[in-house]
């Protein structure tokens, strides 16, 4: 457990949910922990009581990626936890593979014609879902390794790894439902007779949503708000002169709103306590990182490859160097949006950034 860490409280410990198995968190929620076979270990996945269209049930948030092991413990989980019920539908906070990579399989395996299994999530995470597995994207492949050649990541090797990612996302995400149902900020789900209020959140996805139960005092808070971790705040190919870092302070500052002792239920990590004690130390590991980069540009105008090191101190896989690529350059973004740094393209056609 590192300082920051310390800082919050963790009210079941060190108690996980066994694989294929379930743990209740309150009343009517039970967390599920499924293996994931990245740097970032696991998801959360949250299994909820419910009634819908006057049926008993169940309502998952988030699915995991597509792969046989998921779908081996989600099997295991019907039979061992659904004592019996169906389950009604699938919410997702947001197109990344890990939430919604099972949500095709999911509604498939439980719609009847009678009564659909519906997909639940926003539209924009929807629709880059459905582009994202149609392979015909920039979520990797040529545009990926262009942009990232342009904010200085230029080896041959990692150039041609990328080119060969142009399969990744729909690999983990092989088909979307159809038809779903859109979730926007502001609208409240009723789910086992209790009302969820829909939190939108920018700059870790397009529009990912957060669900807050005010009888519970409970947040399943998605990616938004990791106890142990910083989310990932990219940069990508498809929107190449954005500023997440931006959007995704302001959107974690919407949950000051909510209760102080709020129990967090995040989608990596452990369920906690702490919530504004967590949004303060976001902020400020986001300052110090761009009070770095700063300094960085001061000493030399710098790419995103450049700041790599600064916002990175341990040794990167090509999985991670993508995402840290991107978050270098939201880092930059920031800045240059800000008006502290100016952006300019070198003779090799690499963007770098200097004191404005």
């Amino acid at each position: 457990m590192n300082e920051l860490e310390r800082e919050l409280h963790y009210p079941l410990g060190d108690t996980l949910p066994a694989p294929g198995a379930t743990l209740e968190v309150a009343p009517g929620v039970r967390w599920i922990r499924m293996a994931l076979p990245f740097a970032l270990d696991h998801i959360n996945l949250w299994l909820l009581r419910d009634t819908l269209d006057g049926r008993e049930g169940w309502t998952v948030v988030d699915c995991c990626i597509s792969r046989d092991e998921a779908r081996s413990q989600w099997e295991q989980i019907f039979a061992h936890e659904f004592e019996g019920l169906p389950l009604l539908r699938v919410i997702v906070t947001h197109m990344h593979p890990d939430h919604i990579g099972l949500a095709d399989w999911l509604c498939a395996r439980w719609s009847t014609p009678e009564h659909p299994c519906r997909l639940w999530m926003s539209a924009t995470d929807y629709n880059l879902a459905r582009i994202g597995s149609a392979g015909s994207n920039g979520f990797g492949g040529d545009s990926a390794a262009l942009f990232f050649a342009a904010h200085g990541l230029r080896d041959p090797l990692s150039m041609e790894k990328i080119r060969e990612r142009a399969s990744y996302y729909p690999t983990l995400v092989p088909g979307v439902p159809r038809q779903y149902r859109r979730l926007m900020d502001g609208d409240v789900v009723a789910i086992g007779g209790r009302g969820w209020r829909c939190i939108s959140g920018h700059g870790h996805a397009p529009e990912h949503i957060a669900l807050y139960c005010d009888e519970l005092k409970l947040l399943i808070g998605g990616d938004m708000m990791l106890p142990r971790i910083s989310t990932n705040v990219s940069v990508f190919d498809m929107e190449p002169e954005a500023n997440p870092l931006q959007l995704f302070l302001q959107s974690i500052d919407k949950f000051k709103s909510l209760p102080e002792d709020t129990l967090t239920l995040p989608s990596h990590g452990k369920p906690f306590t702490g919530l504004y004690q967590r949004i303060r130390q976001l902020h400020d590991h986001h300052r110090d990182r761009l009070a770095e980069v700063m300094d960085a540009c001061m000493a030399k105008p710098c790419s995103a490859a450049d700041v790599l090191p600064v916002l990175f101190k341990r040794k990167l896989d090509l999985h991670q160097t993508t995402f840290a690529m991107g978050e270098a350059v939201a880092h930059l973004h920031a800045l240059w949006f800000d008006g502290r740094l100016r952006r300019s393209r070198d003779a090799e056609g690499v963007y770098r950034f200097s004191p404005a």
